[in-house]
């Protein structure tokens, strides 16, 4: 049985003894940043000896949202807007949010990688903090959700599959979730009409993402990773029944040794735990905290990976053309 465990590997080569640890650890996945991204030759490699490690064809995932979070990047891979600059300026945005979609999963497709932690339901607010605003698609509920629907569709469309975050909403925190723990004292029904409403709206997705934040309404005391009372909102109230994995584990928010966060999000009901600095020593503790993906979960992440495909046919220079002509770029 698999490690309820999704891991980042150090660097840009699988060495052999990082190679046994994956092997014995087995993780159900792994996640890729900037460390591990040189050239596309060099990342079907690694994509390959991360798989063979597991000896299965492991899901391995990645942000590549486009604007500053992407992990690929020029020369090799094209340069995105921030995703709020791209659906303000766009002229169908809609249209150009399944564009931009489509060609970043043939992009990731090409090198191995088949999961994508895209897209985002988080609603823009005034104090949203300026670490997440421009990764954000809009204001309004029904113009969020239906820019994040088109994203998702992009990526399924070219053989990737998206993961929704970040579950049940992180646009009302002032702080970055990456150094401190974002606390939001409104009352439950404004959650419920704005924070809530989108991931109630995409919960036929397959995959989604926690948000390291509290949410007073909720839980006062615990971030929603962490926390039952939120993890049975999220399942209950908003309907979200997909595979749920944290935010990484390693961030600040979160609080205590590593394998206690493991063991706490564990506990309070994700499926899986996102370890994605490296460090052998932590993972060695998130292995050991999380335990294996069985019952539930393991039929939620069954169900997200029987939604993995070959990608549809389609022209990407046609298709980047067409995404220039709604940006007003080029002749």
């Amino acid at each position: 049985m698999t490690c309820a465990a999704i891991l980042g590997p150090e660097g840009a080569r699988l060495g052999p003894d990082e190679a046994a640890f994956f092997r014995d650890a087995e993780p159900w996945g792994f996640i890729l940043f900037a460390r591990n991204v040189e050239t596309p030759d060099q990342l079907r490699r690694l994509t390959g000896d991360l798989r063979a490690a597991v000896g299965r064809d492991a899901p391995i995932l990645v942000d590549q949202e486009g604007g500053r979070v992407q992990r690929l990047r020029p020369p090799h891979w094209h340069d995105y807007l921030p995703a709020l600059d791209q659906m303000r300026r766009a002229r169908d945005p809609v249209r150009a949010q399944w564009l931009r979609h489509r060609l970043i999963a043939a992009e990731l497709f090409e090198v191995g990688i088949d999961v994508n932690c895209a897209p985002l339901a988080d609603l823009v607010e005034p104090q949203t903090h300026r670490i997440l605003r421009n990764r954000l698609y809009g204001d309004t509920v029904e113009g969020v959700v239906e820019a994040a629907r088109a994203a998702a569709q992009g990526l399924l469309a070219g053989g990737v599959l998206p993961v929704l975050k970040h579950i049940p909403g992180y646009g009302r925190a002032s702080v970055d979730s990456h150094k401190a723990l974002p606390r939001v004292s409104v009352p439950l029904a404004d959650l419920r009409a704005r924070d809530f409403a989108p991931f109630a709206a995409l919960s036929e997705m397959r995959m989604g993402m926690t948000a390291h934040i509290v949410l007073d309404a909720v839980d006062p005391d615990r971030p929603a990773t962490t926390s039952p009372a939120a993890m049975r909102m999220i399942r209950e109230e908003i309907g979200f029944d997909g595979l749920i994995m944290t935010d990484d584990l390693s961030m600040e928010a979160l609080s205590g040794a590593i394998d206690i966060r493991a063991a706490r999000s564990i506990a309070a009901g994700c499926d899986l735990v996102l370890h994605c600095n490296g460090e052998r020593d932590e993972m060695e503790a998130v292995v050991a905290a999380c335990g294996t993906l069985d019952g539930a979960a393991a039929r939620r992440a069954d169900a997200a990976l029987a939604e993995r495909r070959m990608p549809e046919l389609a022209d990407t220079e046609a298709l980047r053309a067409e995404l220039a002509a709604l940006l007003g770029e080029g002749a």
